[in-house]
């Protein structure tokens, strides 16, 4: 301090973008991850469009309160079945994890998935990488305005129909097509389309790698789903190092590893890392860099697989691919497995042995139990009554538990599919029968077209004292 001020110096959380401009992959790894592509998209953009029973096949109806999902429809108190359900995607994510480590996040998250449409779109707008770095250094020119355009038309025109799309699955995508055509649309579902486009846009067109650094919290607790059998892309240093420039095998120095230090895997990273550097938390698990290592080696004559999946125990204890896959299927994957299979096991189990037939019992307190015509004691109740199959019934109401019981109301009642109807009963007991105080009963509704379709619910009868 020269002249006695204090120094002031700036610490930077988090450094700045660079700009990557990833180079397309050609390889085995590429074509599973463009059949991922299209099969995640043909199920997002095609369910909507199919039909199931008359009515869309998949569709969240929030407004009448029932879950469609092919031949199931899930009302509010089947929540216990979502709730399941996204147990069985968290168990299948730890196992997916434990054995092969990013692999969602590398071939199948909707992060990945955009982001690989997107940049597809680039490409073919704007060119290869090289092409991509010199338009964008270039000054401003109606060819550079024309392509970026023309670019971002198309990142917004597929933003657009993948928010359409989303909400599809809450709106009938027919009656929502309808209404955008007549601009017709409600305040929510106008907010929902441009949201979830504008996610989609930025996501996948802007944010791309950054999301999977900073804001996916799957890239920091992965960690604690590794060990050292989970398999990882991983760089062969002892095979690979010392790298450097050569020819052919033939003609190589003898004291040169295999890596050529072309950076052609760090051109083709999607987060632009250098797996040779080792595991980061930036890794996605796309493979990327295999395909173009392998493309490499197979031009100079060298074996394949110096970038490879293998685990930790296998690169540091030289491992056989026997030995490899021996240690994968270890006890905690074996456990995961089971307990995966178990929890599906009844989760299906129960969606099939699952009543299509639910009943209530409200008793109005409004009126504890009074004496009517001929000395009766009479109750008031409400039956809510909801049929979640896909076919309408004619039930059968019955009432027991006290001697002489009846109802005396009509005891038959005809209920539509998917529907609910709520029944008010008036039950009757013969003066004398039963105790002062509370008495249980039981309601018993029984389909008349189907014995096996009935349900039980116990009540309470009221006799004054």
């Amino acid at each position: 301090m020269s002249n006695g001020a204090p120094q002031v110096s700036v610490i930077k959380m988090y450094a700045a973008r660079e700009a990557i401009y990833p180079r397309e992959a050609k390889g085995r790894y590429a074509r599973l991850r463009w059949a991922c592509v299209w099969l995640t998209q043909l199920v997002f953009y095609g369910l909507p469009w199919a039909n199931w029973n008359g009515r869309q096949a998949v569709l969240f109806d929030l407004g009448a309160r029932k879950f469609y999902i092919f031949g199931v429809v899930l009302w509010p108190q089947d929540f216990i079945y979502l709730a399941v359900l996204l147990i069985i995607c968290a168990y299948a994510l730890f196992l997916f994890t434990a054995v092969s480590g990013r692999v969602w996040c590398g071939f199948a998250c909707p992060q990945t998935v955009y982001t690989e449409i997107f940049m597809w779109i680039e490409r073919k707008i704007e060119g290869a990488r090289t092409a991509r770095m010199r338009l964008d250094k270039q000054a401003g020119s109606a060819t550079k305005f024309a392509r970026k355009i023309a670019k971002h038309g198309a990142w917004g025109a597929v933003a657009l129909w993948t928010g359409l799309t989303f909400v599809g699955y809450f709106t009938p995508i027919t009656i929502l097509l309808h209404e955008v055509t007549a601009l017709a649309l409600g305040p929510w579902e106008w907010f929902w389309i441009l949201f979830y486009a504008l996610a989609t846009y930025g996501n996948a067109g802007w944010m791309r790698e950054q999301v999977c650094k900073y804001m996916c919290p799957y890239a920091r607790f992965q960690s604690s789903m590794f060990d050292k059998d989970t398999l990882i892309i991983t760089y062969d240093s002892e095979r690979g190092e010392p790298r450097g420039a050569r020819g052919k095998v033939g003609a190589q120095d003898a004291q040169r590893g295999d890596c050529i230090d072309c950076s052609m895997c760090v051109q083709v990273c999607p987060t632009g890392i250098d797996i040779r550097q080792g595991l980061q938390y930036e890794c996605i698990g796309c493979a990327a860099c295999i395909d173009a290592c392998n493309s490499v080696m197979t031009k100079i004559g060298a074996p394949l697989g110096l970038i490879r999946f293998s685990i930790d125990h296998a690169m540091t204890n030289r491992l056989s691919l026997k030995q490899m896959r021996q240690r994968v299927l270890r006890p905690r994957v074996l456990i995961y497995t089971g307990l995966l299979l178990l929890i599906v096991s009844a989760f299906f189990g129960a969606l099939i042995m699952r009543t299509p037939l639910k009943l209530d019992v409200i008793r109005d307190r409004g009126a504890m139990g009074r004496e009517v015509e001929e000395g009766m004691i009479e109750n008031v109740y409400r039956l809510q009554i909801m049929n979640t199959a896909e076919t309408s019934h004619r039930y059968k109401i019955a009432v027991s538990g006290i001697e002489s019981i009846t109802l005396a109301t009509p005891d038959e009642v005809v209920l539509e599919r998917t529907g609910s109807l709520a029944v008010p009963v008036r039950v009757r007991v013969t003066h004398g029968k039963g105790k002062p105080g509370s008495n249980k009963i039981v309601f018993e509704l029984k389909a008349l077209d189907d014995e096996y379709l009935q349900v039980k619910e116990n009540a309470v009868f009221f006799v004054p004292k």
